[in-house]
């Protein structure tokens, strides 16, 4: 078995354990009772117990690899080889009983995402790096002119009315615009085709790294600030067929902070 490959597996039996325990003990009430992180972010005790269950199978498997997971982790650079773990991206969809909420896996070297896993427990979907089927002309490249565009947003937040302008620019000049809430969920919709192109508004690694992998692989293009390939420093991604997302990043940076 070749590293890739064992890495790959060792994702996957990471993710299943966390999807196991979300849909059994974790589905309960008491763990998606929500506090508040001094971000102001959403947090419940089953992100926190998720994370916990993840990285401990990762370090059992990969000894050595760092996990670098939303619940435990501050900020600061990444090492050059580490696991990226956002055990639940949508807290609040999760909280609220929304399906909109996934475990979301990468695997990262010298800042670039090698694989990515993710996991949609309440709609019983799973995405990862290394699947077959699809190309990058059926897949992850959609529309290529806004105006035929459907385009995913998250990140917009409260009160900032740099992201409001965004909304209204996107309102008149896309086709539609969905917020959905989840930034793994709006990647993946790009890498499947059901959104033509995504935005996300300060993505942090965790929230972004494995969406990043599956779509590129599958053939859309992922860039962030100044339309350059998108790094996991960027304060913003765009995905989708290159030009569109060359529109998009170019939008955003044409509104006045």
């Amino acid at each position: 078995m070749s590293r890739q490959d064992a890495l790959h597996r060792t994702a996957q039996e990471a993710v299943d354990v966390g999807v196991r325990w979300l849909a059994g003990e974790g589905a309960g009430e008491p763990w998606a009772r929500v506090r508040f992180k001094p971000s102001g972010e959403e947090v419940t005790a089953a992100d926190v117990e998720v994370e916990r269950r993840v990285a401990r199978v990762l370090v059992d498997l990969a000894p050595g690899v760092p996990v670098i997971g939303e619940e435990s982790t501050g900020e600061g650079s990444l090492p050059a080889r580490c696991w990226l773990l956002d055990p639940i991206d949508g807290t609040m969809n999760f909280t609220r009983g929304s399906p909109g909420y996934a475990l979301s896996l990468a695997y990262v070297e010298e800042g670039s995402p090698v694989l990515g896993v993710i996991h949609a427990p309440a709609l019983g979907r799973r995405w990862s790096t290394g699947e077959a089927g699809g190309t990058a002309s059926d897949r992850a490249t959609g529309a290529r002119v806004l105006s035929r565009a459907v385009v995913g947003l998250t990140g917009t937040g409260h009160g900032n009315p740099r992201a409001a302008r965004l909304i209204g620019r996107l309102y008149n000049e896309a086709y539609r615009i969905r917020l959905q809430g989840a930034m793994s969920l709006d990647l993946v919709g790009v890498a499947e085709g059901w959104l033509d192109a995504c935005v996300c508004l300060g993505p942090k690694p965790w929230d972004v790294a494995a969406g990043t992998a599956i779509v590129r692989e599958r053939g859309g293009a992922v860039l962030g600030a100044g339309g350059r390939e998108f790094t996991l420093e960027s304060p913003v991604l765009a995905a989708g067929a290159p030009s569109l997302a060359r529109k998009l990043i170019a939008l955003w940076e044409s509104i006045a902070i």
